[in-house]
């Protein structure tokens, strides 16, 4: 429940509160990072989007079409972030970011991407049901809500009463969601069909006809939509916000100097360099990220740590340092050979899948790692992968800022 607050809190600040982003511009990159894709489609309609934006990057302003770059390297290969990416986004002209703007950005691609490894990491997994909707469905334990499950254990009646009324206002708001999404695919299906017509007219019948065998249905690859029932499908084609789908993670690996230099946080750390920068760029963001940080480091771990054998600071030290070891970020400080020790061949299976590819991770996997570890203690752990990989990115993108400002 305390760490639960904490999460709450920062995600509402990047979200909701005051900030150099307009709202929609937020709930859009958060589109763009590929998860939990239909929840911010339906914030992105209720805080004023452009319905005409959710047919694909094609159709949003240039601005926001250059964080794509950033948004795919910082997602997969972090450590390929340079000062000239932040250049090419800072330089003076109609489509440039300024600082605040891009470290609000960052902040929520990075805040994400890292959600986008526990929402898998635990169990859960897209529901692929009819016409290819997306929807994530809880694998266990029941349809409860976070908060319910846990309300015995010592949850506040204050933060339950806060995500109640939350769900019950998304319910409100569903319906007439589901109205003006309807209306504004009628209409878009109908502006397109006066196009086509209009076209045919200019270009000539048989000229006509190969548009319209060529576009298929005029309304095709339009998201959101609205099936017979009023249901929202969503997404139904991630492509369309996609521009390098091909692009993933790659083993990080230092091979020659031509390779990328290890990240030495001694060099560069979240307490002496990152917390002040984001700090300073995007009033209070670093309390509430150092708050989080610090949280899930104090979260008690004593059993988990004794089945493996060790005191529970090494044991969550091993899991954050082989998480920022994959990104290529290394402590000088600590030894290395303590993983092998520590973290057993499927647990580190487990970690890189969760951190690397999170929408590999299936059930199965989530099952067969620690058979004799509780449910929470497994989301304990992907609590310390999601913190440990959000920090990574940050590290990458806030050294990037820092070198472009120097």
């Amino acid at each position: 429940p305390q760490y639960l607050d904490s999460f709450l809190k920062t995600q509402h600040y990047l979200l909701h509160m005051d900030g150099p982003l307009p709202f929609d511009c937020r709930h859009y990159i958060a589109i763009m990072c590929r998860y939990l894709v239909n929840l911010h489609l339906l914030q992105f309609l209720r805080v004023g989007g452009d319905p005409q934006w959710l047919r694909g990057l094609d159709f949003i302003p240039p601005k926001l079409r250059n964080l794509n770059e950033i948004n795919k390297i910082l997602a997969h290969r972090p450590w390929l972030i340079t000062k000239e990416h932040i250049e090419k986004l800072l330089k003076i002209s109609e489509r440039s970011w300024s600082l605040a703007e891009l470290v609000h950005a960052v902040v929520l691609l990075a805040h994400c991407h890292a959600l986008a490894s526990f929402v898998f990491g635990c169990g859960c997994e897209q529901d692929e049901g009819p016409g290819g909707r997306g929807s994530l469905k809880p694998l266990s334990p029941g349809n409860q809500c976070f908060c319910e499950a846990t309300a015995s254990n010592g949850c506040s009646q204050e933060l339950l009463r806060i995500n109640r009324k939350r769900s019950l206002d998304s319910c409100m708001e569903l319906d007439s969601l589901r109205e003006r999404m309807q209306r504004i695919h009628v209409e878009t299906e109908g502006r397109e069909e006066m196009r086509l017509l209009q076209q045919d007219r200019e270009e000539g019948e048989g000229q006509g006809a190969e548009v319209g065998v060529r576009n298929g249905n005029p309304s095709a690859g339009l998201s959101p939509l609205a099936d017979a029932d009023g249901e929202v499908t969503g997404a139904t084609n991630l492509a369309c916000y996609m521009q390098d789908p091909d692009f993933g993670y790659q083993d990080f690996a230092r091979r020659d100097e031509d390779q990328t230099q290890v990240f030495r946080v001694q060099d560069y750390s979240w307490e002496d360099h990152g917390f002040s920068l984001v700090n300073r760029l995007y009033s209070d963001i670093g309390y509430l990220l150092d708050e989080k940080f610090r949280m899930v480091d104090s979260l008690q771990s004593s059993a988990m740590a004794k089945r493996q054998g060790c005191e529970p600071s090494v044991f969550k030290r091993g899991i954050w340092n082989y998480v920022h070891c994959m990104f290529g970020i290394r402590y000088d400080d600590y030894d290395y050979a303590e993983v092998n020790q520590l973290l057993e061949r499927m647990l580190k299976v487990y970690i890189k899948t969760v951190t690397c590819y999170p929408e590999k991770t299936n059930l199965e996997m989530f099952d067969r790692f620690w058979k004799q570890f509780k449910h929470s203690e497994k989301v304990h752990v992907n609590l310390l992968i999601l913190e440990a990989r959000m920090q990574a990115e940050l590290l990458y993108a806030l050294q990037a800022i820092t070198q472009y400002m120097i």
